[in-house]
């Protein structure tokens, strides 16, 4: 058992939320019970998710996307009162880290997504939008556009959407994990031969075609289902408590 307030010092000390301008509060989001036996970690706090922690006996849930976004209706309707609702009713502490737990170099998205899908050197590329976010990293042969698709597909359980418009072969990658689609042109500037995010928009196809990078859509959840899993195994390692990741499948 450890005390709520002690996790959350904790994980504001290795993530430090402080130094991120976010789209969102990061941190303890929704106060519960102050002891705290089990954590249970997931990609975002929807309802579905929230229903099986509750099953597992979660006192604290802790997540990537959490709520309270900036530009969001603020009033308390609909699915939001139904979530903090199931929070309330069952003493359930909600804590969310949102771009600190992309861009940590050690549990962050960015690192354990180079960890599933065998990247080498991987390492930040220096500042996109915050310092830590934009990744690159080799691979130890070179694979073919189609065999890398199918790497991506294999680990991550999910195929990626590819748009061709690169090189033969892809030795150089850069990544960013969930919507980061827009900085195909920073990754086009570092002269990698493939970039890899979540999500793709209609102006990502013009820009790798004309760019001459291959670009990969690997899913939003799909990218950002590990750090969390990480920070969650570094918590139950720290403290006398137990962790379960629950993953609620998402196709975007």
């Amino acid at each position: 058992m450890a005390k709520r307030d002690d996790i959350i010092q904790l994980l504001n000390g290795w993530l430090e939320p402080e130094k991120f301008k976010d789209y969102c509060p990061n941190g303890l989001q929704v106060e519960g019970c102050g002891d705290v036996h089990r954590i249970v970690t997931g990609v975002t706090a929807s309802q579905a998710f929230l229903d099986q922690a509750v099953a597992a006996g979660a006192d604290m849930v802790l997540v990537h996307h959490g709520y309270f976004w900036r530009g969001e209706d603020p009033r308390i309707l609909g699915i939001r009162r139904r979530r903090l609702a199931t929070l309330f009713a069952h003493e359930l502490n909600l804590a969310a880290y949102h771009l600190p737990l992309d861009a940590h170099p050690v549990m962050g998205n960015n690192i354990q997504l180079a960890h599933v899908l065998d990247f080498r050197e991987a390492k930040p590329a220096g500042e996109a939008g915050e310092s830590g976010l934009l990744w690159t990293g080799t691979l130890e042969s070179p694979l073919s556009p189609e065999a890398l698709a199918e790497r991506i597909g294999e680990r991550l359980n999910r195929m990626p959407l590819h748009v061709g418009g690169g090189a033969a072969e892809i030795r150089t990658l850069a990544w960013c994990t969930g919507a980061a689609q827009g900085f195909i042109e920073q990754a086009v500037g570092l002269g990698v031969d493939a970039y890899i995010s979540g999500e793709i928009s209609e102006p990502t196809v013009h820009s790798a075609r004309e760019c001459g990078i291959h670009y990969y859509a690997a899913g939003h959840h799909a990218t950002e289902r590990y750090g969390v899993q990480a920070l969650g195994a570094k918590l139950q390692e720290a403290l006398d408590i137990e962790h379960l990741f629950i993953d609620v499948p998402n196709p975007v």
